[in-house]
């Protein structure tokens, strides 16, 4: 059997490189124009170099999003753009518009080419008339059950790679094609710049009563009529591996390295015990604990098994569970005196219990006993951003390695 390519989102260079040592075989990412995600930090071109060398160095994928569905003044300066990203070694790009497909074609036609899930692609028909295009990878709609996806993948020519997504947030629109956000916002999710418009309260009025707003009660914080559940396939990735889909992708250049690094180390975890031992695997529920340690909402399997029904929406709040702060990255280790040298992403004190954890080993507890600034002077906090401090632990760490703390209730 083929192992897959478990694909992460890379929202900046920082979360590249943390998705990368936790176990992503790729990363997608946006360069400051053209993608779909304008909110996100993205990547200069520089920073888009450095992380080609990062990943490459240790056999990993870059792909590069050019995912909008552009207007007119919209393709000023793709071309110059699309023979940039061909020349710094970029694996792929991902499009989702014929017109982009073809400026790919004309100025670098050897550049490896994926097409968007936006591109609402439902049939095998759609994928063979993509492929003979050009298309290389066809990353199918969301709204495809995994009947469909098979029937997709034995109809398709032999060298078109089928991409699904199988974690992260769910969009109320058909492969987000969604024009809520431009309507109430002006802000075109088309091209970059998505409100969440579904995720905001509604009320109910009347026609001829104007100004009358009419609450519709899930219960006492009102209701959530377009607020979808996330999807999370991690029980089902026996079924999902086997059905020949060759690349898995998990959503969200949005969220946080912490997040990047959970739910990734998480279906590494996975996928690689499957395939160590496909006829005796085994689901690990300790794997979905772990993921649920990231920020989440309520999970759903989508439209994977069946439509989805009224079980599927989140009626109460468009908030998400967050049960633990990340709290530091490990960058040092010092053997003999075991101390970590940790940077700082939230408050945490001298006394707190929190876990440790590890691309490659599980968590450990421990109560933190000691700690000191990067004076060496010793200090009972650590409540500034970033800073570098260093604090005894009982286990050996290594780089990259993440300290987390139970938010207290």
């Amino acid at each position: 059997m083929t192992t897959v390519e478990l694909l992460a989102p890379a929202g900046d260079l920082q979360k590249l490189k943390t998705a990368i040592i936790y176990g992503a075989d790729a990363v997608y990412l946006a360069g400051q124009e053209f993608g779909l995600r304008a909110a996100a930090k993205n990547f200069s071109t520089d920073d888009m170099i450095e992380g080609l060398k990062f990943a490459h160095k240790r056999g990993k994928k870059v792909y590069v999003t050019l995912n909008i569905i552009p207007h007119n003044e919209d393709l000023e300066g793709l071309p110059n753009y699309i023979k940039e990203l061909d020349d710094i070694g970029v694996d792929a790009v991902i499009v989702s518009d014929a017109g982009v497909l073809e400026l790919v074609k004309e100025n670098a036609p050897n550049l490896e080419i994926h097409l968007s899930t936006q591109a609402n692609t439902t049939n095998y028909a759609s994928a063979s008339f993509w492929h003979r295009q050009g298309v290389k990878r066809v990353i199918v709609a969301r709204e495809l059950s995994l009947k469909e996806i098979k029937e997709i993948i034995n109809k398709k020519p032999i060298d078109l790679e089928i991409e699904a997504f199988i974690h992260g947030a769910m969009c109320i629109s058909y492969s987000g094609r969604c024009l809520l956000s431009n309507y109430m916002t002006n802000r075109d999710a088309n091209r970059g710049e998505c409100a969440q418009s579904c995720r905001w309260k509604y009320h109910l009025m009347e026609e001829k009563r104007p100004g009358e707003y009419y609450p519709v009660y899930e219960n006492d914080n009102g209701t959530f009529i377009f607020n979808s559940k996330d999807l999370c396939m991690i029980k089902e990735l026996p079924e999902i591996i086997e059905s020949g889909i060759s690349s898995l992708k998990i959503e969200g250049r949005m969220k946080s390295s912490y997040y990047l690094a959970t739910v990734i180390r998480s279906y590494r975890i996975a996928i690689d015990r499957y395939f160590n031992n496909p006829k005796n695997y085994k689901y690990d529920p300790k794997l979905l604990d772990e993921i649920k340690k990231a920020s989440h909402r309520d999970f759903t399997t989508g439209f994977y098994f069946e439509k989805p029904g009224k079980d599927e929406q989140l009626y109460t709040s468009s908030s998400y569970i967050r049960d633990y702060d990340f709290i530091g990255l490990v960058l040092e280790y010092d053997k003999e005196n075991k101390i970590a040298t940790v940077e700082q992403r939230n408050r945490f004190l001298v006394g707190d219990k929190v876990e440790i954890f590890g691309p490659n080993k599980d968590y450990f507890e421990q109560t933190i006993e000691e700690m000191w600034n990067n004076k060496g002077e010793e200090i009972k906090a650590a409540p500034h951003a970033q800073e570098k401090i260093r604090i005894r632990v009982q286990n050996p760490v290594e780089k990259w390695d993440i300290l987390r703390k139970r938010k207290s209730k």
